[in-house]
């Protein structure tokens, strides 16, 4: 099954991923990858989809369908470091899938956020994501 980033929401405040399931007067009907609980986040949450977040590279901007395909051909089958790896692991790790990330404007702590998002997607979704293009072919359907 194809994993939708678009679909992947990031709420800032709470743990984890959660995949949109609805629009609710409210707010955004969201349930989390985890638990499998659904919950009504209000129009006032920071909600972000994982296909509108980027990292800064020496080029400009990598997609984090990108980055997670670049940490998977590094670390292969392996699990993801925990986010609580030690710094210089982190840094490590994305040193060889990018090489050219830019320090001064990612930092650890981003790193941290997306091995998590990483381990999350590896154990309960897929790395087969949905393209662009699919998804606008779906939207015009």
């Amino acid at each position: 099954m194809q994993t939708d980033l678009a679909r992947l929401l990031s709420v800032s405040g709470q743990h984890g991923l959660f995949h949109y399931i609805a629009q609710a007067r409210s707010g955004a009907i969201a349930e989390n990858l985890e638990t499998k609980q659904r919950r009504v986040f209000p129009t006032s949450s920071r909600i972000s989809t994982l296909a509108d977040i980027a990292i800064f590279t020496s080029e400009g901007e990598m997609k984090l369908d990108e980055v997670f395909l670049a940490l998977k051909a590094v670390l292969g089958d392996q699990p993801a470091p925990s986010p609580k790896a030690p710094e210089h692991e982190l840094v490590d790790l994305f040193s060889k899938a990018i090489p050219n990330y830019d320090p001064d404007r990612f930092y650890v702590s981003h790193m941290r956020k997306v091995v998590d998002w990483y381990a999350q997607i590896d154990k309960y979704a897929s790395f087969d994501f949905v393209k662009e293009e699919e998804n606008a072919d779906a939207a015009e359907a």
